[in-house]
Parts: C-alpha cells; structure tokens; sequence
C-alpha cells in the first residue's frame, strides 16, 4: 500500500535540519524537521522506559502478588497490538495531531475527531500531572523537604521552559536523561543478582500470586496499571512532521523502542520481586530505591533518587512534548481555538500550546494521586487505541501509491478487543473522572464552534504532507 501525498526524504544530522519547513514536493510544515531515525527511537525509548516503573511497581506487586514480570509481559504484548496500528497510520498520514488525524479520515466527522484528539490530549496532560506529583515524592524528599504540590508545580513549569526552547534541545536532552534512567534500571537488576549471589532474597517470589484473588484476574487487574508503564508510544505520532523520512525509520524505532523497554520491564519486575517482599514495595511511592536498600552496597539513596528523578523527568519532559504538539496540530485543523497554534517565530515551536498544556498539567496535579492519575491516563488512552485499530480497518478501502508499513489485519483485531478487556478492569472512580474531562473538552469544542475561532480544518487533498528534504 502506497500514499501519493508523502515524498520520501533522506536523512541528516539536527543541526541541518530544513529552517524553512517546506518540502521539495510542495509538502509543507511550520515545524522544524530535526528528529532523525536514531533520536526517534530514544524519544520512544525514553518516554516509555522509565516513569511508570520507577513510580507504580509497587501498586502492581499490590496488585498481582510477587509475580510482578507476569503482568508486565502481558502489558507488552498488548501494547505491540495498537503499536502496529500506529506503524500503519503513521507512515499513511504524517502529520502533527496523530490518532485525531486519522479519525478525520476514517470517519470523516469532526466532532469524532475532536474526542479522539482530545482524549489523547487530557491523557497526555494527565500522564504529566501523575508524573510531576512522582517527581515530588519519596525519591525528591531524599534531596528536600519541600511541600509536594508546590514542588509538582515548579517541575511543571521547569519543562515548559525546556520544551518552549526548541525540539531539539528538548530532545537532546532527552537522549541524555534516557541513558541516565536505563543505567538505574539496569542497576537494580545487577543488585538484584548481587543479593541472590549472597545467599539472600527469594527467587520463588517471581511465581507467587496475590491470595486476594484468583491469578488470572490478579494478572489482569495488574496490567491495568503495568500498561501505564508502556503508553508513551503513541506519542512518536504526533512528531511525525518533525521526523526526516518518517516512513522508513518510524515503524523501526517504534518496535525496537517497545521490545528493549519490554525487556527491561520484565528483567527488573524478575529483580525487584527476587529483593523486596510485596508488601514494602506497596507502601513506598519510590519502590525502586528499597531495592537500593535492600541490596546495602554502598550505593547511596541520594545516587539512585538522583537517577529516577532524571527517568520521570524525562517521561513528562516527553509527554509534555507530545501534549503541545497534538494541542498544536488540532488547533490548527479547526478542533480547538486558532489562538493555540501559534509558533515562536525563531524557535518555531507551539508557545501557546505549551503555555496551555502546562497551565492544565498544574491543576490536574494538585487535584489527584499517581495512582489515579495513571489510571485515568490509561482509560483515556484505551478510547483513542479503540479508534486507532477500528481506523486502520476503514482506511484500507483508500488506495496508494507510495510503500508505507502495513499491519496483518489480525493485530488491530486484536487490539480492539484487548482494549474492551482493560476497560472492564477500571473503577467507577476512574471513568468518572476521565468523563469529567472528556465533558470539559465537549464544551471547549462547543465553545469554538460558536464563536468561530476554530482554525481552518485541513482538505483532504493536505492531510498528508511530506517529509521534506534537508536544504
């Protein structure tokens, strides 16, 4: 399958990178085209690997028992489903707004695509709040006694400033803080095989379940939260016009990305069973750092509380990124206020977008708990994976003339009904808290529809521009 609206583009480093954003094939983009194959994967790498498991390993070893890789396999596999999906849509359409974009297509009503677009706005401002609250945790009162919401707050602003730099910056920075929270990952599992090196820990606790619960109901429940862990991959569609020859280098970073995260999740969950017993995992919201302690090597709190500050960090310094892009990419095709997608006009980067998506981010944080948060964030995600799979599908009747990545039709099939699954496991808490949300975005589309300051909606002959050449 081929798309005739996509040019194929070569390949260079960021600091060459086209600064007029305009296509040698007429494709064009207010965005700078700086990420190339190598820094996409690290973006995706970075985003998934990191926040959750430093954050929420201990609400799954609640969860699930002592069996806490089991739940993140099973996490893995169900995020690869919708990740072949995206792969799909992504090298079809290549356009900033992802899973809004292709519900445009598919379904060709803009009040659809304004609900998809949106929940994966309010799970993507959600993800940051539940990630700046972790932040301010157990690992930062290691360093400091300071109030919680105030230091949530002050994180969030410290990564709107960072992102408003420039995308480049952001993700050069990113490449660093990823190598930084990979290191911690792979630290804990090195303890862990120094603890059982010594005679200590207890490697039968990998195939302990909860008693609380029967294990495949415990497994699944606890991939609920182990998901979390995962989501992140999604948000690699909202670069794709900032990504050189997004077509060929997507899909690879996309599942490499996915499979070395996967990985380590299970390596680490294997450790941090072997180590600490589930109950004091449960009651630290910095699971990681009683490894840490357990192990008793010399390695100091503040060392490993530094490397999983970097690691969530990196996650809402991310996700924070795709929130302002998506924001961007929907203000400019008409779904929210044209005010949103104004740009810098040197760093060519969403200021209003990323004042917006912060402004959200910071109440959101002060209102919930990351356990919450996160389960809301995955609820959201869940309706716009449902969309995405279901699209894949109904876009397959549109022929093309261009090679893009294309899913076996049995994976978005799939997909969809692993989402339905997760989504029977979520509390009423939870879908009301994520309809409260989705209400407000129903109101906010209203509300530019009736006062017409919604942006130009895109033609169907422009909503896949092309990746543009290096000048």
């Amino acid at each position: 399958m081929t798309d005739k609206h996509v040019a194929e583009a070569g390949g260079a480093g960021i600091d060459d990178a086209a600064s007029d954003g305009t296509g040698t094939e007429g494709g064009q983009t207010p965005l700078r085209r700086a990420i190339t194959g190598k820094l996409l994967f690290l973006f995706i790498l970075g985003d998934v690997l990191g926040a959750g498991i430093y954050a929420l390993v201990g609400e799954v070893a609640g969860e699930v028992g002592g069996a806490i890789w089991v739940p993140l396999a099973l996490a893995l596999g169900l995020a690869m489903l919708t990740a072949a999906s995206y792969a799909e849509l992504v090298t079809k359409y290549p356009r900033a707004g992802g899973a809004a974009v292709f519900a445009r297509h598919a379904y060709r009503h803009p009040l659809v695509s304004f609900l998809v677009g949106f929940c994966m706005l309010a799970a993507g401002v959600t993800s940051a709040a539940g990630l700046a609250l972790a932040f301010a945790g157990d690992y930062l009162q290691v360093f400091l006694d300071v109030p919680t919401t105030v230091a949530a707050l002050v994180f969030l602003l410290a990564v709107a400033a960072l992102n408003a730099r420039g995308i480049t910056e952001s993700l050069r920075a990113n490449v660093v803080m990823t190598v930084v929270e990979v290191s911690g990952l792979v630290l804990v599992v090195v303890l862990a095989g120094i603890v059982l090196g010594r005679g200590d820990g207890e490697p039968q606790r990998v195939l302990e379940f909860t008693d609380e619960s029967t294990p495949a109901l415990a497994v699944l429940g606890a991939a609920l939260l182990a998901y979390y862990s995962f989501v992140g991959f999604e948000t690699a569609a909202n670069m794709a016009e900032e990504v050189r020859d997004v077509r060929r280098v997507y899909p690879k970073a996309l599942f490499g990305a996915l499979l070395v995260a996967g990985v380590v999740y299970v390596l680490v969950g294997l450790a941090v069973s072997v180590v600490a017993p589930p109950e004091r995992l449960v009651e630290s919201s910095g699971p990681l750092l009683e490894v840490v302690s357990i192990a008793d090597v010399g390695i100091p709190d503040e060392l490993f509380s530094l490397i999983a500050l970097i690691a969530v960090a990196n996650g809402a310094l991310l996700t924070m990124i795709m929130s302002s892009r998506l924001t961007f990419g929907m203000a400019r095709d008409g779904l929210l206020p044209g005010a949103l997608a104004k740009v810098l006009p040197r760093r060519r980067t969403p200021w209003t977008a990323i004042l917006a998506t912060t402004a959200v981010a910071m109440v959101l944080s002060a209102t919930g708990t990351v356990a919450a948060l996160a389960e809301t964030v995955v609820l959201l995600l869940l309706f716009v994976f449902i969309s995405t799979n279901v699209a894949v599908l109904v876009l397959r009747r549109e022929r093309t003339d261009t090679d893009h990545f294309r899913a076996p039709t049995i994976l978005p099939v799939l997909a969809v009904i692993s989402c339905i699954v997760l989504m029977t496991q979520q509390s009423a808490s939870t879908w009301l808290r994520a309809g409260i949300l989705i209400v407000v975005g129903l109101v906010l589309y209203l509300l530019a529809r009736v006062t017409g300051s919604g942006g130009r909606p895109v033609a169907d002959d422009d909503r896949a521009e092309g990746d543009a050449e290096p000048s």
